[in-house]
């Protein structure tokens, strides 16, 4: 009884974390006034999600190889828990930013949830499962979108915390009852120098990326984060290198099946964030521009969420297509339908009917090629490094996301018309650097080395 509710349990966990990462969405626009603060401002509170998602999601991963994934999970939760409740009461920003990197650390749950699937279920079962919990992080966010909007308009605005602070209880109790704690465990000791030399790489890289469009490209502060970007994650690298127990083992992640894989999911994080950025925008800006859609904001939201349900449903698929012609091949028709969404997406653009249409066919895409990157992760890399690993690759979709958010922001503002609105020339343009980005990552995907056929386990990984 206990193995058949632990995928969905370890599922909605992962919907839940992914949720805080659109959580604010919906009130953007009017966090100024709600923080009594500037604009520019305000940037941070989203941009303290991404950064303590990005540092947790490879770290978490690794104290889960060692000391448990069950246990990370749960401090996971916890943490999640704390800074929705921190969130909740306050209307200050410093305090809303703590709150919000606090809520971030939780993604971490994703990697981990996969990893608990590896440890603890049969290969027959194995695929499906980690298709479901891979596009957990989509779906999350697109359900946040409606259920956001929903109640920012009908409550005040901190409901949103304190729903996510209950969601977050619920996600504990169950994995305390249901979840076990598998025996497996690597052996070692946590490599905190190399964790603190990659949670800095990551923030000094992330930040510029995320801030870019208000500091400028070009600008001194940017390219000075870039350069010590590069400088501090090149000395982590030699490091990691000398390390016996390294956070991050990068001699397995140059390996052409684990490379390949993480750049494309670069491409496929990239091209999942910019339907969310741009069609939101679309539905509600005002008929009178010409081309905006003129849609409340909760019928946006509404209109956005077959994106989350279109992903969900591709993980049975999923497992039936992989089964058949592996997740290497899953992956590439996952891409495929992609880029033809998005070129197809360049002409429909003039009604709410073609949106819903878009994100059915994009949300397919998506799903299929998020459900087979576990699949090619689990079965490049040993058992004992499955957390690490997978972290690694849940961090790979964060910093495709980041670029993209960056590009789209640049594109729509570099375009924007005289009211300085987006434009129509904007969207399509973000259109057209989703389908480049899925090029990208075609090509990759077709590069990936065929699976491994020596091990009954791995190959049970795609059924």
């Amino acid at each position: 009884m206990t193995r058949k509710i632990l995928v969905p349990v370890l599922a909605f966990t992962g919907v839940v974390v992914a949720v805080m990462q659109t959580l604010l969405v919906p009130v953007l626009k009017d966090l100024p006034r709600l923080l009594d603060t500037a604009p520019g401002n305000t940037t941070w509170v989203i941009t303290s999600t991404l950064l303590s998602g990005a540092v947790a999601t490879p770290v978490t991963g690794t104290l889960g190889d060692l000391y448990g994934k069950r246990r990370m999970l749960i401090v996971s939760l916890a943490v999640m828990v704390a800074g929705s409740l921190v969130s909740a009461l306050t209307s200050d920003l410093i305090p809303m930013i703590t709150g919000r990197a606090l809520q971030g650390l939780a993604m971490g749950a994703i990697p981990l949830g996969i990893g608990l699937m590896r440890d603890l279920l049969p290969g027959e079962e194995l695929g499906s499962a980690m298709a479901l919990m891979s596009s957990s992080l989509g779906v999350g966010g697109s359900l946040a979108l409606p259920a956001a909007a929903l109640v920012a308009q009908h409550a005040d605005w901190h409901v949103l915390f304190y729903g996510a602070a209950g969601l977050g209880v619920v996600c504990t109790v169950l994995t305390i009852v249901v979840v076990p704690e598998p025996p497996a465990r690597a052996r070692g000791r946590f490599d905190v120098l190399g964790a603190i030399g990659l949670s800095a790489g990551l923030v000094l890289f992330l930040l510029p990326v995320s801030r870019a469009s208000d500091w400028g490209w070009t600008s001194g502060r940017t390219l000075g984060l870039f350069t010590a970007a590069a400088v501090v994650l090149a000395l982590w690298a030699v490091l990691e290198l000398r390390l016996a127990a390294p956070l991050v083992d990068l001699r397995t992640t140059v390996r052409p099946a684990v490379l390949l894989t993480n750049l494309a999911s670069i491409t496929v994080g990239a091209s999942f964030l910019v339907v969310s950025l741009v069609l939101p925008q679309l539905l509600q800006l005002p008929k009178a521009t010409g081309y905006g859609l003129g849609q409340p904001m909760v019928v946006a939201g509404l209109l956005m969420a077959p994106l989350g349900l279109a992903m969900m449903g591709t993980a049975p698929v999923h497992a039936r297509l992989s089964a058949r012609y592996g997740p290497k091949g899953t992956l590439i028709l996952g891409m495929v339908i992609i880029a033809a969404g998005y070129g197809a997406g360049l002409g429909l653009l003039s009604a709410p009917w073609q949106s819903l249409v878009l994100v059915v066919v994009l949300g397919a895409g998506i799903g299929l090629a998020y459900s087979s990157l576990p699949a090619l992760i689990v079965a490049a890399v040993p058992v004992s490094e499955t957390g690490a690993a997978n972290g690694l690759n849940t961090l790979m979709r964060s910093i495709g996301a980041a670029l993209s958010s960056a590009v789209v922001g640049a594109v729509l503002t570099s375009t924007a018309n005289e009211s300085t609105l987006p434009s129509l020339q904007g969207f399509r343009l973000s259109f057209l650097f989703a389908a480049g980005a899925m090029a990208v990552g075609l090509v990759a995907a077709v590069l990936l080395p065929k699976g491994r056929q020596a091990s009954k386990r791995e190959r049970a990984v795609s059924m």
